[in-house]
């Protein structure tokens, strides 16, 4: 029987969904679980935009679209990158509209990656953005980006400049971050931009989590002075607008990157359905629905509140709390344990009853923490953290 692609063995599947799984099956046996694992907003799709789908499908658009997606919903993602980022974009030639956040990652990985390239990517970091460089061919090298009082979690810049090789190519960023809602300050990044462009290097910046902020706005990747000709921006609707199963994204990055991103949409999916990016139109343009993201920001930040309020309250020795600026998660730190992170959550999971994700699913720089979504209600959440606490103390 011939062989497989031996890429794939490089590859872990994601640590997210197979502890997903799980739970399904623990709750089909009649557990009670407190699924605090997923990053997935507990919001539902706000029903307007729903009904611009729906109105969309009665009115036709059922049938292929542009593979670039429509210009009236590249003109509302140019209109946002200025009324949000205060970046500017060329709606014609420089957005494309992809099939969620990943398939935009996808697409610039394979508009600008030659196979043995190297990548640095900051650890710890979302899986993805290791695994499809690796996908295509690219060699990763793990920039480590410690839990630290002062940077929390970004990398100290010299170890940028210590992991360069002559086969350096990217730079990938994820702010803020998954996991540990961490982003640098604007003149980090400043330093950054220097340093791509005195090495010839793309930065291809994640900001799927962008409009999650709690303590000051992060800075997006592009807006310093000529760094849109080396920045390839990521986004899409799933976080911001609870749109997570719509799988609607975009790219926005030079024309020449969007040419060859093109072909890699137009070979994967073919286009983003019609009627989708119809509700994606409206949801980036009506203005009640940015007043709902706003809202939905301020209750993840009251649930942030609640969980800095219960770590000073229970005095944990053992679960040390880093607050995070943007996103919706907390990484746990503990390390006071001396156990394996998956350990750690196999071990809450069984005798807690609560879901989470080992720090290991996210480099080798989260071995000892845990990551806890706050995309969950209140109760749950406190629940949950109280949980985490007692079995700690228990150890």
């Amino acid at each position: 029987m011939r062989n497989l692609n031996t890429q794939m063995d490089l590859i872990r599947q994601s640590a997210t969904v197979a502890m997903a799984d799980r739970i399904l099956a623990l709750k089909a046996s009649g557990h009670k679980i407190i699924g605090l694992q997923v990053g997935d907003p507990d919001f539902g799709t706000h029903p307007a935009i729903a009904e611009a789908a729906f109105k969309a499908m009665q009115e036709g658009h059922t049938h292929y679209g542009p593979s670039t997606g429509t210009l009236e919903l590249r003109k509302a993602i140019a209109a946002k990158l200025q009324r949000d980022e205060g970046v500017s974009y060329d709606p014609a030639s420089e957005i494309l509209v992809t099939h969620g956040g990943i398939h935009a990652y996808y697409t610039a990985m394979q508009a600008i990656l030659n196979p043995g390239d190297d990548v640095l990517v900051p650890d710890p970091s979302w899986a993805t953005h290791s695994n499809m460089a690796v996908m295509l061919r690219g060699n990763v090298i793990r920039i480590p980006a410690p839990a630290d009082a002062e940077r929390g979690f970004v990398p100290h810049f010299d170890s940028w400049l210590k992991a360069l090789t002559p086969h350096t190519k990217v730079i990938v960023l994820n702010y803020p971050s998954n996991p540990t809602g961490a982003f640098p300050s604007r003149e980090y990044l400043q330093k950054l931009q220097d340093f791509a462009k005195e090495h010839n290097l793309w930065i291809v910046s994640d900001e799927v989590y962008g409009s999650l902020y709690y303590e000051g706005k992060p800075t997006c990747a592009a807006d310093f002075e000529g760094a849109k000709e080396r920045t390839i921006l990521v986004n899409s609707l799933s976080k911001s607008y609870a749109m997570t199963g719509w799988r609607v994204g975009f790219l926005a990055a030079p024309a020449r990157v969007i040419q060859n991103a093109l072909k890699a949409g137009q070979n994967s999916i073919t286009c983003v359905a019609p009627f989708i990016q119809k509700a994606a139109t409206f949801a980036l343009t009506d203005p009640k629905i940015q007043e709902v993201t706003a809202e939905m920001r301020a209750a993840y930040s009251r649930r942030r509140n609640l969980v800095i309020r219960l770590a000073h309250e229970l005095e944990s020795e053992k679960v040390k709390v880093i607050p995070p600026q943007g996103a919706f998660y907390f990484f746990l730190d503990l390390r006071a344990l001396n156990k394996s992170s998956v350990e750690m959550c196999e071990k809450i999971l069984e005798e807690e009853g609560v879901g989470l994700v080992p720090g290991s699913a996210f480099g080798e720089q989260g071995e000892g923490f845990i990551r806890m979504t706050i995309a969950a209600s209140e109760e749950d959440v406190e629940a949950g953290f109280r949980k985490i606490v007692k079995w700690a103390e228990g150890q």
